[in-house]
């Protein structure tokens, strides 16, 4: 493994030559140029490359260590350590995403470190949570993220992507949950324009309620590979058109619908999700079917999506709670959608109890 920067700034040619070297085994990198470097969940920041032998990319993209606040709240997610392991390994997904040229881990500090490829450099261009995916991309998300569960549905997981488990919500988490959705949906009031349209009796109580629910079936049955954390700002469309998915620390293996309902719901804007929630349900569910995946009907699929815009509502109340993984305003953009899905599909009636 690469060993772990306290800051990006540290980056030096010999680590980044070292950190190259598994995917381009001759390159010799001569001077690093560390952009603008960015905070939320973790730092991270482009870094140009000059290269004094062999072979390599022009630019990488590196993730480092957040905050000791931040790097505290993903080790009590289980989301610390599992993207660097992903990278140190060079795992690689069936669906669109950035290679993964290096990784490493220091325990002892909490604290990780990813290299991976620059998307830009390679003709993407990434989302913005801000603004809701077209149609067509979410289409194309999900076709992607029908593959990624087809690879490892109820399959013993390689060794390349390391130790991969299903999502545990301890019995502590309950009453932190609730004292932060309280918070979250106070900020909400306060930060919103319009208001959050929730059924009458719905709070910070049956949201985490639902929440914990939610995530014992995202740990249940026909387990896969789940990307786990597939909102608009962790997407980009490629060169090829395709929308592809960065950012791996919250996968984890699970139920479809966790992913599916995460994405769908998160990335269209309203009136496309009431037009076209359904069709694209169905597009999944094809793209499992091709591949000889033993598929739920249509409207057994459909009633386990209804269920899942709680999770995705809980999530983001606690990220707007939290107040440094996000934005404030990604996280508005992203509660009305969900708030909205919540509404229109009966969420808070929906049996969520059951996968």
């Amino acid at each position: 493994m690469l060993p772990v920067p306290r800051h990006l700034s540290d980056l030096s040619p010999v680590w980044m030559s070292a950190a190259l070297r598994r995917r381009y085994p001759g390159v010799v990198v001569r001077d690093v140029g560390i952009g603008p470097v960015e905070h939320g969940t973790n730092s991270r920041a482009r870094v140009t490359l000059s290269l004094a032998g062999g072979e390599g990319p022009p630019s990488v993209f590196v993730k480092g260590p957040g905050t000791p606040a931040n790097r505290l709240a993903l080790l009590v997610l289980g989301a610390l350590l599992t993207e660097a392991v992903l990278a140190d390994r060079g795992a690689a997904f069936p669906l669109e995403h950035p290679a993964f040229y290096g990784g490493g881990v220091d325990r002892l500090r909490a604290a990780c470190v990813v290299v991976s490829e620059d998307v830009v450099a390679s003709g993407g261009r990434p989302h913005d949570a801000r603004t809701p995916l077209t149609v067509e991309s979410v289409r194309s998300g999900l076709e992607g993220l029908a593959a990624l569960h087809a690879a490892y549905w109820e399959r013993a997981i390689p060794p390349s992507l390391g130790r991969l488990r299903a999502w545990r919500l301890g019995p502590a988490w309950g009453a932190v949950s609730v004292a932060s959705l309280a918070r979250g949906l106070r900020r909400a009031a306060d930060l919103g324009a319009e208001p959050l349209h929730l059924p009458k009796g719905v709070g910070a109580r049956a949201l985490g309620h639902q929440f914990r629910r939610s995530a014992a079936i995202a740990a249940s049955g026909p387990r896969a590979v789940l990307h786990g954390d597939p909102h608009p700002g962790n997407t980009y469309v490629s060169s090829k058109g395709r929308t592809g998915f960065f950012d791996w620390q919250l996968a984890r293996l699970g139920h479809w619908s966790h992913d599916v309902g995460y994405f769908l719901v998160g990335s269209l804007g309203v009136e496309d999700r009431r037009r076209h929630e359904r069709e694209l349900l169905r597009t999944y569910l094809d793209g499992l079917a091709r591949v000889g995946v033993p598929t739920p009907s249509l409207d057994a699929a459909w009633a386990r999506y209804r269920g899942t815009p709680a999770f995705g509502l809980a999530t983001w109340l606690h990220t707007l709670s939290f107040g440094t993984f996000q934005p404030a305003d990604v996280c508005m953009a992203t509660i009305h959608r969900f708030a909205s899905a919540y509404e229109d599909l009966g969420t808070a009636r929906s049996d969520v109890a059951e996968p």
